[in-house]
């Protein structure tokens, strides 16, 4: 059976189509991919309630994939630092090949079903922890083996796939199946498969960040200030929460270094 993501594409002669053609059929296919992220919403509550418990109770979420997947995977974790001012070893990207498949790909390293738990075990991994799994196909098998090792080793775990019945879905205790379709350029899952995964991790860290209370109001009040822009934007927050004005909100701010400091340390002396 071929699955979903790899059928063939609803268009032909790509290399035929006008520029502006081409981007409006692909425009057309991304559309879709919203509608299927929203499917799967009651899948992506299941997997936040999971991986905030975990966390709340000192865990560490752990996403493992390969390709596409695992850059995504690593792209999240790595903002969850700066946005929500959490240790950078709280949420922890791995991918197949290790971190030079970042940028260059390693062959048949995501062939290995071993080598996640193994990459896993380099930072200590524990029954604590929790494992998310994403395999735009489903049939990883580095994401496979790291799943099943994972279950057998007590953790809960979770998975984003964009076919149904995978065996990367069948590994995990809380999967997220994302029908996202064919692809406009024939099995190629950086695309819609890619953008709904992206999705499907914006929804999860950010939700999980909020269940850790990281976000007070709508405000990233832990993010780390490490350029102008974000010391600028820190300023805003703080003149908001106390009604100070811009110069006393940039000194109160500089002098506690986060946000959250800031406004805490001003009302409560009020």
């Amino acid at each position: 059976m071929i699955l979903t993501t790899e059928k063939e594409s609803h268009y032909d002669n790509l290399e035929d189509m006008p520029v502006a053609e081409l981007l409006r059929h692909i425009n057309d296919e991304d559309k879709t991919v919203a509608l299927a992220v929203e499917k799967a919403l009651p899948q992506i509550e299941a997997l936040v309630k999971a991986v905030a418990t975990c966390m709340k109770e000192g865990g560490r979420l752990f996403y493992i994939g390969a390709g596409t997947s695992g850059r995504l995977g690593i792209v999240d974790a790595s903002e969850c630092p700066p946005t929500y001012g959490v240790p950078f070893d709280m949420v922890i990207g791995l991918i197949a090949g290790g971190d030079s498949a970042i940028r260059k790909a390693v062959e048949f390293a995501e062939d290995d079903m071993e080598q996640a738990w193994k990459d896993m075990e380099a930072f200590g991994i524990n029954q604590k922890d929790v494992v998310v799994g994403i395999a735009a196909s489903g049939s990883t098998p580095y994401v496979i083996g790291g799943l099943r090792q994972a279950r057998e080793s007590g953790l809960v775990t979770g998975c984003i796939v964009c076919n149904n019945g995978s065996k990367v879905a069948k590994e995990a205790e809380y999967p997220v199946e994302v029908i996202t379709g064919p692809e406009f350029v024939t099995g190629s899952t950086r695309m819609k498969a890619g953008s709904s995964q992206k999705m499907v991790l914006n929804m999860l860290s950010t939700s999980v960040m909020i269940q850790l209370g990281r976000v007070k109001g709508n405000s990233m009040v832990d993010m780390q200030l490490t350029n102008h822009k974000l010391v600028d934007r820190g300023t805003r927050m703080v003149m908001s929460a106390t009604g100070l004005d811009a110069e006393k909100a940039a000194i109160l701010l500089q002098q506690h270094g986060s946000v959250r400091k800031a406004v805490d340390t001003y009302l409560a002396v009020r």
